[in-house]
């Protein structure tokens, strides 16, 4: 017998591929169940791919293919400020995994949607010694009933409100199941900040946190919503159809993880919510951490009158010094040719808003790096001490803007470097 070659042991083991036939049949059942059914762009993208496959086109499942063929966005459309296909493709992947782990589809034909491809998968019903374990992972830290299809920390309906509660055990489980899927972000770097050397000397860190953390009233935490779904112009959100408002942005997962710390030894009671599910009511009941810019219409509307804040003007972004004249404008910055993201600039805020009435602390940045720095200043010490510098010596006694820089490598944060603080 000869010797088998790699790709020939490959194939030996491999099933023979489905019938186009009954890939469809599938495909019809998964569209129609109410995990995409009450969606717009899920099934989209779950039929696109799969067709495509089908009529062996899987070479072209690109990030922008998908984007302009599947969700109509222009040809030249920047993918790094539009995720809609990467949010969608994570929705989709976590969405399969519920479907299947009903055991009532036990016998049917398997689709699955790789991590790091858009080219889906066709299998028959044997369950892969891996997949179990990592669906019991996935369900240890769904927070809402599994008839909900709504997402983990923004249920779809009024009627599961108390849901958007989520339980500190859960966030800390979520982060370490983000890390063990290989998604790639460091959590390492979150540090809980430490306790007071002494009663009478309270640390930078607890200092700044004072406002959230001695509070007895349940805090907020508001993460922004899918990029394309905000009306940049207008500053407003639109409230989603049932069961579409979950994606999260993976860097504001990483800054709530960070700025939760806080709470942990106070035993402090939040909750997480997305901003189309937020009013002007809930930000009233208490402090309240508004996390993201441009993807959290309450982080443009209050910061759109303080001496720093966020301008969207001629498909520009930006973090503006309102105090100077002329005013002080930061913009990303781009590596050429690639345009990849070389730099990134977030607002860190704390303070009293006059509007609702209630202590804020905002941890935004143009896009998703710039906000993870802003979250590694206020939870690393040195990092938050450097902002400080450039604050008077009763800074806890007045309202706080920094403006945040961070170099950008290979999609990652470098450390936070303090441009710009104001105080009044």
């Amino acid at each position: 017998m000869g010797i088998l070659s790699q790709s020939d042991k490959d194939a030996t083991w491999a099933e023979p591929a489905p019938h186009a036939v009954i890939v469809r049949e599938q495909l019809r059942r998964l569209v129609d169940h109410p995990l995409f059914m009450n969606s717009k762009r899920y099934p989209v993208l779950l039929t696109y791919i799969v067709e495509q496959t089908l009529l062996g086109n899987a070479s072209e499942l690109k990030e922008r293919t998908i984007g302009v063929e599947a969700f109509g966005r222009e040809p030249v459309y920047d993918v790094n400020l539009d995720p809609v296909v990467r949010t969608a493709a994570a929705e989709v992947r976590k969405r399969l995994s519920q479907y299947y782990y009903n055991p009532d589809h036990a016998g049917e034909l398997v689709i699955e949607l790789p991590i790091g491809s858009y080219v889906p998968t066709f299998r028959e019903p044997a369950i892969q010694p891996g997949l179990a374990a990592e669906i019991q992972l996935a369900r240890t830290v769904e927070t809402v009933p599994s008839e909900n299809v709504g997402p983990p920390f923004a249920p779809a309906n009024a009627e599961h409100e108390r849901s958007k509660i989520v339980d500190r055990r859960w966030i800390l489980v979520a982060v370490a199941l983000l890390v063990a899927a290989g998604i790639g972000f460091s959590f390492g770097r979150a540090k809980v900040p430490s306790s007071a050397a002494s009663v009478n000397v309270p640390s930078s860190t607890a200092r700044f946190w004072e406002p959230i953390t001695s509070t007895s009233s349940r805090i907020t935490y508001c993460l922004g919503v899918p990029t394309d779904a905000v009306d940049l112009q207008s500053r407003t959100v639109p409230r989603f159809p049932a069961g579409e408002s979950g994606s999260l942005n993976v860097y504001d997962v990483v800054t709530l993880a960070r700025s939760i710390a806080p709470l942990v030894p106070k035993n402090g009671e939040f909750r997480v919510m997305a901003a189309s599910d937020t009013g002007f009511a809930q930000l009233r009941e208490g402090p309240f951490v508004l996390i993201g810019a441009f993807d959290n219409p309450w982080t443009m509307r209050i910061t759109q009158d303080l001496p720093i804040g966020f301008e969207y003007d001629n498909h520009v972004r930006k973090v503006v010094d309102r105090t100077s004249s002329p005013k002080r404008i930061w913009t990303l910055q781009w590596q050429v040719p690639g345009k990849s993201l070389a730099r990134d600039y977030a607002v860190v805020a704390r303070l009293h808003d006059k509007v609702t009435g209630e202590p804020v602390i905002i941890l935004a940045g143009i896009l998703g790096e710039g906000t993870e720095a802003a979250s590694e200043v206020v939870s690393n010490q040195a990092y938050l001490d450097a902002v400080l510098q450039k604050a008077p010596q009763n800074w806890d006694q007045l309202n706080l803007e920094a403006v945040i820089e961070a170099n950008v490598i290979e999609g990652h944060p470098g450390p936070p470097a303090v441009v710009a603080v104001q105080t009044w």
